[in-house]
């Protein structure tokens, strides 16, 4: 291997691990939008990936909720602020659900309840 060759292939390994060690979405049904009618408990604004966890009611009780979303830096570009969501809140989420079922789902939109919108909730 020449000079050049072994000074990139440590570049290229420290690249190459951050890429890799990024999940990707095959565990939710992305065919699939449910909406649901839900309470904030707390928003995580924080990297790599921000969430909402809220409870949903449904006719066995009450049901928590945990909906992974993007990075704060692309949330901010769809008009998101830290201060977008708190506890207390009552929204409509459109997520893409777990494949297994468990109670929680990809973020795909959010209607608030003054009516204004974040994201895809056609």
């Amino acid at each position: 291997m020449n000079t050049l060759g072994k000074l990139l292939l440590p570049a290229l390994a420290l690249i190459a691990g951050p890429a890799a060690a990024h999940h990707s979405y095959s565990m939710f049904d992305m065919r699939k939008t449910i909406a649901l009618d839900a309470t904030v408990t707390k928003f995580k604004w924080q990297n790599p990936h921000s969430f909402i966890l809220v409870d949903v009611k449904a006719p066995e009780g009450v049901e928590n909720w945990a909906i992974e979303m993007t990075s704060p830096n692309n949330l901010v570009q769809e008009g998101w602020k830290r201060s977008s969501l708190k506890p207390g809140d009552k929204v409509t989420l459109y997520v893409h659900p777990l494949r297994t079922g468990a109670k929680g789902g990809s973020y795909v939109g959010v209607k608030l309840s003054d009516g204004s919108t974040l994201g895809d909730v056609g």
